[in-house]
Parts: structure tokens; sequence; C-alpha cells
């Protein structure tokens, strides 16, 4: 049985769940904001804790890899590289688009199995971090930023095929493409370490681990630092 420790920081909720044979042990979520740096380490001893009551051992620790945050994604990388090398466990990295893909796919009802599924993560302006999969989860779209207009996923259009928007970022494809006939929208859709669960214990089966020392983030493109404005 492989015990996992999942870790979702890359957007405004910070999340943690502990998972063994695709059952949610325990998992602590915050919704509230940024407070990454004083939530997580509060949340991971309660899933630490709640493992050793029970005398589990973990055999992974798995962190969401982005894109998303640069902050958060720092911040949850760096705790699940500490407690890789310190329990000398493997680490898992989770693509944060495929994520949101994956908890579409497993909590929507009713969805055609031809649809394309298209998590938007939130970037600046009219800017979204993206990717497209099938149903298989293949890659139709590399992940990537766009600034959205209207022939924004012109391609994927083009299949005829229903698409399927979601995640922090489709609001801003609404105002753009709403009356496009394949459009569909999901609304509420935010990565979460409970649904980390099936791509955590794919890649553990698998083996595919992060290097601890020298994994970096997903980020996409390079962060820009801004001014924070005067006040008057």
């Amino acid at each position: 049985m492989a015990v996992i420790l999942n870790i979702e920081t890359s957007t405004n909720v910070c999340s943690v769940a502990l998972t063994a044979e695709g059952c949610i042990l325990t998992h602590f979520e915050d919704y509230s904001g940024r407070n990454h740096a004083e939530l997580l380490s509060g949340y991971i001893k309660g899933c630490l804790d709640f493992a050793a009551e029970r005398e589990l051992s973990l055999d992974a620790v798995a962190v969401s890899i982005g894109p998303g945050s640069y902050t958060g994604l720092r911040i949850g990388l760096s705790e699940a590289k500490g407690l890789a090398y310190g329990l000398d466990i493997p680490l898992i990295g989770v693509d944060t688009l495929r994520l949101l893909a994956t908890r579409v796919m497993f909590s929507t009802d009713d969805i055609d199995t031809d649809s394309i599924f298209v998590p938007m993560l939130d970037a600046r302006r009219m800017e979204v971090y993206t990717a497209a999969y099938d149903f298989a989860l293949n890659e139709m779209l590399k992940p990537c930023p766009i600034i959205l207009d209207e022939s924004s996923y012109s391609e994927l259009f083009a299949s005829g095929r229903p698409l399927l928007f979601f995640g922090n970022g489709a609001a801003k494809a609404r105002e753009i493409m709403e009356c496009h006939p394949q459009a569909r929208y999901v609304d509420g859709v935010e990565p979460l370490a409970v649904d980390m669960i099936a791509l955590s214990e794919l890649a553990f089966a698998r083996r595919d681990f992060m290097d601890v020392a020298y994994g970096t983030p997903a980020y996409l493109k390079e962060f820009q630092a801004t001014t924070p404005k005067k006040r008057i």
C-alpha cells in the first residue's frame, strides 16, 4: 500500500491530503487567500500525525509543480523537497493543468467522452496558463501561456468537438467565447490535493520521480515583479 502525502499550493487555495490505495485518509484545505506560508507546515504536520497514530509510513511526497503562483509553487516544492530528503522517500511532481483536467473528468456528470478538456489558470490581464487534453489525458495542446482573443483555440474548435473550459482563468475565456456553440464551462474548479491521488499513485507505480535536489516548478514564463502603488 503506497502512502502518499499530496501538497497543492499553485493558486489561492492551500491544501494537503494523505492518501493510500485510491483512498483519502485525511486532508486539510484553506480557501481564504494566499496563506500558504502560514498554513502549509501545520497541514503537513496534521497528516504526518494522522499517519503516525496509525503506524503508517510515507512512501512518497507528491507536489503540484505548476504552472501557477510563483510564490505558492516555491513554498509547496520547498516543503515537499525537505520532507522527501529528510525521510529519504521519492518526490513526485504533478502537473497542475493535468490535475485540473482529472478533477473535471472524475467529478462532472454527463461528460461527452469526445470532449476536449481545457484547464485555465489565471496569469495577468487577459493571459492564462492553459493546455488541452482528450479523455485519455493525451495532450492536444501543450502547456503554455497565451493571451486570450477571438482566435484562441481555433485549431481545437476546428475539430468540431466540445471544448470544456474550467479553472480560475476560465472566466476570461467566457467573456470572449461564451457564445461559441462548442464552448462549455465548468465552474468552481480549483486544484486540490485530494484530487492529486490518481496522478500521484500512477507516477509512483511508474517510478516517475523528481530530482529532490534539482527539480523546479513548471513556471512556463519568467517571473515579472511589479512595483506596489504608492498610498496617497
